[in-house]
């Protein structure tokens, strides 16, 4: 390939992109893709926007740095490696780890405002958005954030009715048309994901 496909993927907060993410990652090499995650692009918890009770919103767009992801895609997409630091959230028992970034010819850009923020939707070769129920989501998200950011239930429970459910009605399921595949996970997404490695093999190809 004379350059990288960039592979755009989004979805509700537990829809299952992380799993869909971890199988499709597999199906290739370190030399053949690589992964750029919105998650580690998050303002630091003084700058975030601050809901009428006084509790940070995680779940705006402007909530994170997009100029700096925007620009990081972009020197990927340009052939230049990179090196960024993870985004804990409020997890002081987690040490963020330095990530590595290798510019490979296959790009996986991943996040919930991925096809929302113009200037990085632009940048997407091929679009995915992974869609479930909401009870799932909800199940997902309790998981999640009890395991990786130290959230109580009612603290989850608080954040998915307030935060995450409006954003996601407003800013992230209207752009699901815009993608080049719908990928529904009730029942898993093998066959979906079969089709898209099939695809990005092909493309590896030419």
């Amino acid at each position: 390939m004379n350059r990288p496909i960039t592979v755009g993927i989004t979805g509700g907060s537990g829809s299952g992109k992380t799993l869909f993410l971890k199988q499709l990652m597999e199906a290739f090499n370190a030399q053949e893709v690589s992964l750029l995650s919105l998650d580690n692009y998050y303002k630091p918890r003084h700058e975030q926007p601050m809901d009428d009770q006084g509790i940070e919103n995680f779940d705006m767009p402007e909530s994170l740095d997009r100029e700096r992801f925007s620009a990081d895609l972009k020197k990927l997409k340009a052939g230049e490696d990179i090196t960024i630091q993870e985004y804990t959230f409020n997890n002081d028992s987690k040490t963020p780890e330095i990530i590595h970034i290798k510019s490979t010819p296959i790009i996986v850009v991943e996040g919930i405002f991925t096809f929302y923020y113009k200037e990085i939707n632009s940048l997407l070769d091929f679009k995915i958005f992974i869609e479930a129920p909401d009870y799932l989501m909800l199940t997902r998200r309790i998981t999640r954030d009890a395991e990786e950011r130290g959230y109580d239930l009612s603290d989850v429970l608080y954040r998915f009715q307030h935060h995450v459910t409006p954003s996601f009605k407003k800013y992230i399921e209207p752009l699901k048309y815009d993608s080049d595949i719908i990928i529904p996970n009730h029942n898993g997404f093998e066959r979906a994901l079969d089709v898209v490695i099939t695809y990005l093999r092909g493309k590896l190809q030419e």
